[in-house]
């Protein structure tokens, strides 16, 4: 008895060797850029110190690349990056904007708390 309510989805796919070696290309570029993205922030926490005169260049730098990993992963692996440009701006551009808005409140609030503190509980 052949069960009708199973679809092999693979024998639908209609690629040929070109189109299936621009879509491994394009899998292993993405591998291969988070893994050095990843690479660079763990050796940054690593080796700089956090009392060091560099620790806020890191942290900023902690951000920035937190946030180009998770653009390019939305791009590529949710398949924004095939959609249109005007779609793209309408997903992505509240997103930026609410986390720069959370940005600026975390420094805003912090820089309250660490006033509103002695020194003796800064240490």
């Amino acid at each position: 008895m052949i069960r009708d309510d199973i679809y092999e989805y693979s024998l639908d796919a209609h690629h040929d060797e070109e189109a299936g070696k621009k879509i491994r290309k394009k899998i292993v570029f993405v591998t291969v850029l988070l893994t050095v993205i990843t690479v660079v922030e763990v050796a940054l926490g690593a080796f700089i110190k956090q009392g060091s005169g560099a620790w806020p260049i890191v942290k900023w730098s902690f951000i920035i690349m937190t946030l180009l990993k998770a653009g390019y992963i939305v791009l590529t692996f949710m398949h924004l990056g095939d959609e249109r440009k005007g779609l793209r701006y309408v997903i992505l551009v509240p997103y930026i904007l609410f986390i720069i808005y959370l940005m600026f409140i975390c420094l805003w609030e912090g820089g309250a708390v660490g006033e509103a503190w002695p020194a003796t509980y800064a240490k």
